[in-house]
């Protein structure tokens, strides 16, 4: 093997572009392959979820690395999935098949060895075979009950042989049954956070407004009639940079910030004595203590604001979502 090293950043640059190219029109080609197979693929799946089987995958090679990702896939959005080594199954596991299941088989050539020879095993069970293969006329497609086609028009291996469009085109494929067979099965956000709990993705969906918010001693509020250094002291005591206005009712009128006490204070020195009614933000942004943590991140980012007050059903301040806070709950 030579070792030819260039030196050339643009030609380096022109060769990636070109793998690119190579690969987006694989994706291409396969989409405008699909058909009727794709629609009967959903249907097999989306029966066998709802009479309680699973989805079990199995490659080899490179195929068998992207089936790893697609029965990922499909386990994290509610589709029960496995993975079964096609060379140990001979050898055991071939337990982890049952009857109702559907075998999704994943293989360019469709005369992988180690599949072809586990196929008179699964012919056994009453499931279905599910393929997804670059060519459908062969030894896997001719034993599968749907097929659907990955064949692509070339790998981006410069020598068209490394595994790369080919298997960048089954990886889409999984994902768009995934995502099909989600929204056939009316799969939502609040199912979806029940799998991903952790991180910023599972905080955003399970947490709400009132287990960001800071209230009692952290919350600072004052009335409309206060002096803007009442409001000041307010904002000091609880360490925040701002302070929310309640009216006689108890309901929201009003924000007063750090920021707009700056700009006041550049026009008029004593705004100190001036009450906070009449320099206060009237109807401020403002979320309700029920709404998820990933909207109140949408409208802290939309307003470009660093404090929203969270109000009841009456429209009564009860807290303070403070954007410093957002790092601490993974929202951020």
């Amino acid at each position: 093997m030579k070792w030819m090293r260039s030196n050339s950043q643009p030609l380096a640059l022109a060769r990636a572009r070109k793998v690119f190219d190579i690969e987006i029109a694989a994706l291409q080609a396969v989409r405008d392959q699909q058909e009727g197979a794709f629609a009967s693929s959903v249907e097999l799946i989306v029966d066998c979820l709802q009479k309680r089987g699973k989805i079990v995958v199995s490659g080899i090679g490179k195929s068998g690395l992207i089936g790893q990702k697609i029965s990922s896939t499909l386990t994290s959005t509610g589709a029960t999935s496995v993975v079964l080594n096609a060379t140990d199954a001979l050898h055991g596991d071939l337990g982890i098949v049952s009857d109702g299941d559907v075998i999704l088989l994943l293989s360019n050539s469709g005369e992988t060895e180690e599949i072809i020879r586990i196929l008179p095993m699964l012919k056994r069970f009453d499931l279905k075979i599910l393929s997804i293969l670059g060519e459908v006329n062969s030894t896997i497609g001719k034993h599968s009950d749907v097929v659907i086609s990955a064949r692509v028009p070339q790998e981006a291996c410069p020598h068209n042989l490394a595994p790369t469009a080919s298997t960048t085109a089954m990886l889409a494929l999984g994902d768009a049954l995934a995502m099909v067979v989600l929204e056939e099965r009316g799969f939502g956000r609040e199912d979806f956070a029940k799998f991903h709990p952790g991180g910023s993705l599972g905080q955003s969906l399970l947490l709400k407004a009132s287990d960001l918010m800071r209230t009692g001693s952290r919350f600072a509020v004052v009335t409309p009639t206060a002096r803007v250094q009442e409001a000041l002291t307010a904002m000091s005591r609880a360490r925040s940079g701002c302070v929310a206005v309640r009216d006689a009712k108890g309901k929201l009128a009003g924000i007063f910030t750090h920021g707009d006490f700056a700009r006041h204070y550049a026009a008029n020195h004593e705004i100190g004595q001036v009450p906070i009614q009449k320099v206060m933000t009237r109807k401020p942004v403002s979320i309700h203590s029920s709404a998820l943590a990933g909207e109140a991140l949408q409208v802290l980012q939309k307003h470009l604001i660093d404090d929203l007050v969270v109000v009841d059903d009456k429209q009564r301040p009860v807290g303070l979502i403070d954007s410093q806070d957002l790092p601490r709950f993974k929202l951020v």
